[in-house]
């Protein structure tokens, strides 16, 4: 994500202080309201379970590790998943960049595989309205790509460089760049990673697979280290736009580059998880 705007939360309709019927009720006089007045009892003082209810969605109950499942390989194939990624169990986020605000309308699972020299993502995305670019390099790569809609991953193999990540962004419409960060510095990653998207405009969700080679993420893969992680969202294509991570940076305005907010990434072993 790159340079974000002074305004980057969503605002939300405050909820009405007395609803329309009870108004209705006061003109009808004090027998009929009276019962109003029961039946509205009634109905609010369910409120608090109703909200602990709410409170239990999937995309309202964030972990702090994702798990990347082994394989053997797969062809990317976003519209009809190959079967290994049954294996994996996804992490699921709707809550904004502060942890705040959930909207199941713009929910993101995202699971992960691994074999010894691909790392596998899959994005799967639901959303209100689209917004991408309709341009690009030959390849696909679109500099600037977070200024529309996209799903990231942030990935930090070696802990001991607390500064230094690799940036993975994908749009709707399949356009994509990945980036080296580390202090005063985004050069081009040049992963060479491939892609599949594929888009529900009906259910309004779309998909996205990643096969991002190891050998672009570490020189030395060790199966059992602890890799950092995290991985966002963004639909919009001007303020107030919507920013949504899986492990909240809590910044005071949107900024995903947070890397000490970052979740953990572990790869298991065949036959355990």
């Amino acid at each position: 994500m790159g340079k974000i705007g002074q305004q980057g939360c969503e605002s939300y309709p405050k909820l009405a202080v007395k609803p329309s019927f009870l108004q209705d009720a006061e003109a009808l006089g004090n027998p009929v309201m009276r019962i109003f007045r029961t039946w509205a009892v009634l109905l609010f003082s369910c409120a608090p379970m109703m909200s602990q209810t709410s409170a239990m969605t999937p995309c309202n109950q964030p972990t702090a590790e994702i798990v990347a499942s082994p394989t053997q390989g797969i062809v990317l194939n976003a519209a009809r998943p190959a079967s290994d990624w049954d294996s994996a169990t996804p992490v699921t986020f709707c809550f904004d960049w502060q942890g705040k605000n959930p909207d199941p309308d713009r929910e993101t699972r995202v699971r992960a595989l691994w074999s010894r020299d691909t790392l596998y993502i899959r994005f799967e995305c639901q959303y209100r309205v689209l917004h991408v670019f309709a341009d690009s390099d030959p390849t696909g790569r679109r500099d600037h790509l977070w200024d529309r809609d996209v799903a990231e991953a942030f990935l930090q193999p070696d802990a001991s460089q607390p500064r230094a990540y690799k940036e993975f962004e994908i749009s709707p419409n399949g356009l994509w760049i990945d980036l080296d960060i580390s202090p005063g510095a985004k050069p081009d990653l040049k992963s060479g990673l491939q892609r599949s998207v594929a888009l529900d405009e009906s259910a309004h969700t779309w998909a996205a697979e990643l096969a991002i080679p190891i050998k672009a993420l570490t020189t030395a893969f060790d199966p059992s280290a602890i890799w950092r992680a995290n991985f966002y969202r963004v639909e919009g294509n001007e303020e107030p736009r919507g920013y949504y991570a899986w492990q909240p940076t809590n910044t005071p305005q949107p900024n995903f580059h947070v890397p000490s907010a970052f979740g953990r990434m572990r790869f298991a072993t065949p036959g355990k998880k």
